[in-house]
């Protein structure tokens, strides 16, 4: 069987990064890209994983970028605090381990999404997917400030089985999350966005809403597909807020 990196990339993680650590065990090697946290998640990472690195964290790519090459093994799987290995997904990488297809550098593994407690099912997160399984010698995430994609030189497949997803802690610190990725996602909008007028402050917010609300039907995930609808459209809004907050 190929060796696995699996690289946790945390920050003030204190209610997961055990629970995290623990779904991966069957890892060769556990790295943990620690961005100096203060509430007790680098003592707990410490004692349970591999290896802690330490690093002042600048945006999600940058930190991830930075890691990689310091895995001590070339395929690496990564999985944010927020993330669970179940059972199938761990069997399901442990047998392609075995004897990886060798046209194959990624793979995609969707995600299974959970929100103020209830999975769901709808709001444009039902097809969620992510690349996390990859070579690192052939993989590299662009420089972007929020949502960079893994570059992938070669062919990319995708798993059968999902991580288990739980963005939600409180709905205070969700907000609070969507005003950090609003200031990142400003900065990187600032070169390719131009004159910002009422399509920005009010069409892309209303759009936003209609999208995952309607279009994606988060109506039939009740009153948690209607809060994502909701804060995705705030999340625009504040995005364009910011970047008028920069240019002036």
């Amino acid at each position: 069987m190929k060796k696995l990196t699996v690289l946790i990339p945390v920050g003030n993680e204190i209610n997961n990064i055990e629970e995290v650590i623990n779904s991966v065990s069957f890892a060769d090697e556990i790295l943990v890209a620690d961005s100096y946290s203060i509430d007790g998640t680098y003592e707990i990472a410490k004692k349970l994983a591999t290896k802690v690195i330490r690093r002042d964290y600048q945006y999600s790519s940058s930190q991830k970028n930075w890691a990689i090459p310091q895995a001590k093994y070339n395929w690496i799987l990564i999985v944010d605090a927020d993330e669970r290995v179940t059972v199938e997904l761990k069997e399901e990488i442990q047998e392609l381990l075995k004897n990886p297809p060798k046209e194959y550098n990624a793979y995609w593994i969707g995600r299974n999404n959970y929100f103020m407690g209830e999975k769901v099912n709808y709001s444009g997160w039902r097809n969620d997917g992510v690349i996390r399984l990859f070579k690192k010698d052939y993989c590299k995430y662009e420089d972007k400030y929020v949502h960079a994609k893994l570059i992938v030189n070669g062919k990319v497949s995708k798993l059968k089985n999902k991580l288990y997803h739980n963005t939600y802690t409180t709905l205070d610190k969700h907000i609070e999350k969507l005003n950090r990725y609003a200031s990142l996602q400003a900065k990187d909008y600032q070169n390719h966005t131009l004159r910002l007028t009422p399509y920005h402050f009010f069409i892309k917010p209303a759009w936003a809403f209609f999208k995952h609300y309607i279009i994606q039907m988060g109506f039939r995930d009740g009153l948690i597909g209607f809060t994502i609808a909701y804060l995705r459209g705030y999340s625009v809004f504040i995005r364009y807020v910011k970047l008028w907050l920069i240019r002036n």
